[in-house]
């Protein structure tokens, strides 16, 4: 999935000289780029090609490339084959308490959408089932969803739900939260979960989905989600690792 650039114009190069000193110029460069992403730029956006950003600052195309490909390394920028670097989207924060992949988003001013990928009625995993305490002939509700903030990949969700709480669940607009949906229509609002949080490396179909090489680390997070004492939800998850981090806040217990 291509990055597309949302400017109208070029970003004005800030004019700021590079010289010879102790700070190398590929680290001056650099300082320079990160700061025209925080002020002048969004994600999407793309940035002034390698050409322009020699001659405005009087380098080499090497120390170009080093400061570039900085910042591709740690997130803040990212590569479009022949179409040039593009600012990344901002990677959503989790601090691991219960909220819907949307609402973390909206808090964080990203605009959040799905893709679907497959939606059916059908025979579960025996995790699953067991979670659900169903027999196996037991037909629940499966569905994988692409989920992109800013129109830009972030996740694959591959939920299975409980149909004798949440019926028919694909009539309704499962491309937007269903945790609303379980809320506002069932009335089975998420109020548990439980969570196992791993790593993984990237499949073919994962790394085509997603938008990055095979073999690239994904973190892995599998929910058991509860109303009250019903089962609702198991839903397997992968992330990619520069766009999703978790933050904890841990205490020592008095002994």
């Amino acid at each position: 999935m291509a990055a597309a650039s949302r400017m109208t114009s070029p970003p004005q190069l800030p004019a700021i000289p590079i010289t010879d000193g102790p700070k190398p110029k590929h680290a001056q460069l650099r300082a320079i780029l990160e700061e025209m992403c925080t002020t002048q730029l969004h994600p999407g956006d793309l940035l002034p090609g390698e050409r322009v950003l020699e001659e405005t600052y009087g380098v080499s195309r090497i120390t170009v490339r080093r400061a570039i490909g900085d910042l591709v390394a740690s997130g803040r920028l990212r590569r479009a084959r022949g179409k040039g670097t593009f600012v990344a989207p901002n990677p959503l924060v989790s601090r691991l308490h219960l909220a819907s992949f949307s609402s973390e988003m909206k808090a964080q001013d990203v605009s959040a959408a799905s893709k679907i990928l497959l939606s059916e009625r059908a025979p579960a995993p025996p995790e699953v089932l067991e979670f659900f305490r169903s027999e196996p002939a037991t037909l629940h509700t499966h569905l994988r969803r692409l989920r992109l903030g800013d129109g830009e990949p972030y996740s694959i969700d591959d939920g299975w739900y409980n149909a004798e709480h949440v019926p028919g669940l694909l009539e309704n607009d499962v491309y937007n939260s269903v945790y609303s949906i379980l809320e506002n229509h069932y009335r089975v609002p998420v109020t548990e979960a439980d969570q196992v949080v791993t790593a993984v490396s990237a499949d073919e179909q994962q790394a085509a989905l997603l938008d990055v090489a095979p073999g690239t680390a994904l973190l892995h997070i599998v929910r058991y989600s509860r109303s009250g004492t019903l089962p609702v939800e198991w839903c397997s998850s992968v992330y990619r690792t520069d766009r999703y981090r978790l933050n904890t806040r841990v205490t020592r217990e008095s002994e």
